[in-house]
């Protein structure tokens, strides 16, 4: 795995900030593929390792990311509590670089922990695709509007739902 020897040759040479990359997709890749207590551990190790470095850019992304694997464990209002302290950073910070996939993360958290938060879910979508056309990010703007498109078609609003 790439990861792993980006870790080696980071522990190698002391670059801590690559170190902790390593670790964070490495761990990244492991709950990818179902292995979530293992993968989780290490992307929380990554994280730790940017926060002892005073952050690093794209740091709110990778802990939205870390609270998805959170949210899959089962521990849902944790993973939350992470991604909305995350977008509180991107509000305080204007570092708003993967915002609208943060939001649209949130909608789906939402719906994983409380499959009646429809609304709540609806409008942290709606959020996710205003900052999509914004940014010109059309990758966040799809996957944001594929979110909703099914929660309106489960919502059986299926004509608003084509629409998307």
């Amino acid at each position: 795995m790439h990861a792993e020897e980006a870790m080696a040759l980071s522990e190698e040479n002391g670059f801590r900030e690559w170190l902790a990359w390593g670790r964070f997709n490495h761990g990244w890749a492991l709950a990818e593929q179902g292995q979530l207590e293992q993968g989780v551990a290490e992307m929380e190790a990554g994280v730790a390792g940017f926060r002892r470095l005073s952050g690093v850019p794209w740091q709110q992304y990778t802990i939205a990311l870390l609270a998805q694997g959170y949210a899959r464990m089962g521990r849902k209002e944790e993973a939350l509590e992470m991604l909305n302290e995350a977008l509180a950073h991107i509000e305080r910070s204007g570092e708003r670089v993967d915002q609208a996939e943060m939001l649209r993360l949130k909608g789906e958290l939402l719906l994983m922990r409380d499959g009646g938060a429809t609304e709540e879910a609806e409008h942290s979508f709606r959020a996710g695709i205003e900052v999509a056309r914004a940014q010109e990010a059309k990758w966040w703007e799809l996957r944001t509007t594929s979110s909703l498109a099914r929660l309106l078609a489960k919502d059986g609003r299926r004509d608003e739902a084509h629409k998307m």
